[in-house]
């Protein structure tokens, strides 16, 4: 599988989807299978100025690559529905049908807040390369209960678009007192991959105002590919076998004890 770091332009789709199109070419001729994008790609991330895109056509702009290029592909795009709006990402097979679409959950920050709505279902899981794929969508996977809702329920792999600005000024304060949006990235993924032993692939944009730092982590907590700052095309091997194998070691999941919790 590969996760594509890229800088996404606001308001600029065919300019944005061309540069898919091209990665997707590119990931089907080292034989890839399913490709990753970044949250609201297509659009650029900027939800106050693209909430009224027109979706619709994004999604069947992406359905067609997926077909040309005979590769699956998660892309992220804004979804109407009546007056409401929601950030979704959607799972397209190598035919161009999309499999399932969900709805981010966790909105991120005042300005998504004040333009979308949030989506009120778990994600679905979806059979996928000889795994159960689940879709989620950047400040979703923050939540230690949504990727463990996902795990206890059977996905082997999680697909999540994502756009994490840099931290910007921290007043002063030294780093490690701060807020520090890279440690998502290199702390809170992988964490999330070896607690609940499932891949996790996680496509950033890149640029000016976002980190980077893409990656696709192991369900040991592993990095099987982690991005710089620039823009990047990661791929990794992805094997059923390796999740069993890492839930056998890290028993985390027939460990716990939710009575006790509760």
């Amino acid at each position: 599988m590969a996760v594509l770091q890229a800088e996404g332009a606001v308001n600029a789709v065919e300019e944005n989807l061309r540069r898919i199109d091209g990665y997707a070419g590119r990931a089907a001729e080292q034989g890839v299978e399913l490709l990753v994008t970044p949250e609201l790609f297509a659009t650029g991330y900027a939800p106050a100025l693209v909430v009224g895109s027109d979706g619709e056509g994004i999604r069947a702009e992406l359905a067609g690559i997926a077909r040309r290029h005979g590769i699956a592909l998660v892309g992220s795009t804004v979804e109407a529905a009546g007056e409401r709006h929601h950030i979704s990402a959607s799972l397209f097979d190598r035919q161009g049908m999309e499999l399932t679409r969900y709805r981010k959950s966790h909105l991120f920050g005042p300005e998504e807040k004040s333009v979308f709505t949030p989506g009120n279902d778990l994600p679905d899981l979806v059979p996928l390369m000889g795994l159960s794929v689940a879709l989620g969508i950047c400040y979703d996977i923050e939540f230690p209960e949504f990727v463990r809702s996902a795990a206890l329920r059977g996905a082997d792999l999680l697909c999540i678009p994502t756009a994490v600005p840099t931290t910007g000024d921290v007043g002063g304060r030294p780093p490690e007192l701060t807020y520090n949006a890279e440690r998502i990235s290199t702390l809170l993924v992988p964490a999330r991959a070896l607690e609940n032993g499932v891949y996790i692939a996680y496509a950033n944009h890149t640029g000016p105002d976002f980190t980077g730092l893409s990656s696709i982590a192991s369900p040991y907590g592993t990095f099987l590919g982690l991005a710089g700052g620039g823009e990047e095309l990661l791929v990794a091997h992805v094997d059923r076998s390796e999740v069993g194998r890492a839930r056998g070691l890290n028993t985390y999941l027939t460990c716990m004890r939710p009575a006790l919790y509760g």
